[in-house]
């Protein structure tokens, strides 16, 4: 509880920003390993060799993203895109239903990382141009790809919860837990697509 109040409380507060927030993270969750004696060679061997695979797969991600970016761009993908936007039924608003569709269905085989380094840049400068405000984009983006991981069948989050849950919960029995909180924040979308200013209010008093 201790070290989910320093992450959480150190961005809500304004004190970090969530890169900031995982250095928190890292140094509180060092200080209770030392704290319960767990702290030894082995375990911070493993946990720096674990790190390094995560940041080199983050790094090499970003390279690739960046490589496929201006290729995209050079062979024209981005006018393509921008045509393809302004010739959609609806204007702005049936573009943006299109890509949180698409987002949606990329949630269930894509990590958010490469969701968010590949097919976030391509499609985000777009809908910015076509009027959209940025905050109001990625708060949508964002409760979009947390429901996408927990719809069945494909949800990430429910793979995860199905490898630390004890073998008495059945899968069946986490997918039908998932269903209210799937509820809530179709109706969270709803809510924002509706009332915008849910999400650009409060930015906007700073």
């Amino acid at each position: 509880m201790v070290l989910i109040v320093a992450v959480l409380g150190s961005i809500l507060s304004g004190f970090a920003t969530p890169t900031e927030a995982s250095a928190v993270g890292a140094f509180g969750a060092l200080v209770l390993a030392l704290a319960y004696r767990q702290l030894d060679w082995a375990t911070l061997k493993d946990v720096l060799r674990s790190t390094t695979h995560v940041t080199t797969m983050v790094f090499l991600i970003l390279i690739g993203a960046a490589l496929f970016s201006l290729v995209f761009r050079a062979y024209g993908g981005e006018h393509m895109v921008t045509e393809l936007f302004e010739g959609m039924p609806g204007g702005v608003v049936g573009a943006t239903i299109i890509v949180m569709l698409v987002i949606f269905l990329l949630g269930f085989i894509l990590d958010f990382i490469e969701i968010t380094f590949v097919v976030v840049p391509i499609v985000g400068p777009i809908l910015l141009a076509m009027g959209l405000d940025p905050i109001w984009l990625g708060i949508m983006i964002a409760i979009n790809l947390q429901t996408s991981f927990l719809t069945p069948p494909f949800g990430f989050a429910l793979f995860y919860l199905r490898g630390v849950a004890p073998p008495s919960v059945s899968t069946s029995a986490i997918y039908r837990g998932v269903i209210p909180f799937i509820l809530m924040q179709l109706g969270m979308l709803l809510m924002l697509s509706f009332f915008p200013q849910l999400a650009t209010w409060l930015p906007g008093q700073f």
